[in-house]
């Protein structure tokens, strides 16, 4: 079914009700791979309450990406098997409480047509709020629908990528997966078997399950703060990046990183097949 312009820009959907606990907290920090060391107290403070010596349990900043699983505008009427993540970009307001019910407000930003042949990318925003009614989150998502271009709608207009420092990486920071690391973050919401199901996995295209990509992302976030964020969340205002290739499970990641004033620029690669998995990556710090 092709792309109706207008009826795809009027989508939304306001008010949709979520809640998690500190389970889910916990759970997307290991899943993200936080807490492989178990002796490493500052990456524990995630996934771990403090008992003899009381702690409080952090957020990490990128939870808000699974905090409301599932929220969007509506039916988009897209070829799913066609569709790919393309960009996440997450603007922090408040830090995130360990357990809470928020308020999830969707609504689709941007069309674009880029032809019959090449696709079209939908850019679409959900706004997460606390029970009082102020923002915790804004999230921006970008699909790559690649089979439902020539649809008419406008092909001009996308934001340009965040374009990373040419000089030398400012530090290189590697971060192990887990060969199991997708079956562990399929359960923070994305039961997609594409990253769980060997034979649907082949039937994709691919040798293996691949990654979730906001594993990824979140990965990257990880590694934001375990170099120049000192381990506290609340110093993220805005993280930003775009996929440009899996990771398999139990791959290195490798990511390389620009700090400019308060903007960290990154890129991430998978150095033994040769291959950029992230692009364009920025974080905003306080």
């Amino acid at each position: 079914m092709p792309i109706v312009y207008e009826q795809l820009m009027a989508l939304k959907n306001l008010g949709q009700k979520y809640s998690y606990s500190d389970r889910e907290v916990m759970l997307y920090a290991y899943g993200i791979g936080l807490g492989a060391d178990p002796m490493d107290e500052k990456e524990l403070a995630f996934v771990n309450e403090g008992v003899l010596t009381p702690r409080p349990l952090k957020v990490v900043p990128t939870f808000a990406s699974v905090a409301a699983w599932g929220a969007g505008p509506g039916e988009m009427n897209l070829n799913r098997v066609m569709v790919v993540d393309g960009e996440r970009d997450i603007t922090f307001h408040k830090p995130f409480a360990t357990a809470a019910h928020v308020t999830a407000d969707s609504t689709v930003l941007d069309v674009f047509d880029k032809g019959k042949d090449k696709g079209a990318v939908i850019r679409h925003q959900t706004v997460l709020r606390c029970e009082k009614g102020e923002k915790l989150a804004t999230l921006v998502a970008s699909r790559f629908a690649r089979g439902d271009g020539g649809f008419g709608g406008p092909s001009e207009g996308q934001p340009e990528p965040h374009k990373v420092p040419e000089r030398a990486p400012d530090k290189v920071v590697d971060i192990t997966t887990r060969p199991d690391q997708a079956l562990v973050y399929r359960l923070c919401g994305d039961r997609n078997p594409l990253h769980s199901d060997p034979e649907f996995a082949k039937k994709a295209g691919f040798p293996r399950p691949i990654l979730h990509g906001m594993c990824t992302y979140g990965i990257t976030c990880r590694g934001v703060l375990q170099t120049y964020a000192d381990y506290d969340p609340s110093a993220f205002k805005q993280h930003v990046a775009r996929f440009s290739s899996p990771v398999f499970p139990g791959e290195t990641v490798t990511m390389e990183l620009w700090k400019d004033g308060n903007v960290v620029s990154f890129e991430a690669k998978v150095k033994s097949r040769g291959v950029t998995v992230i692009k364009s990556g920025k974080t905003v710090l306080a």
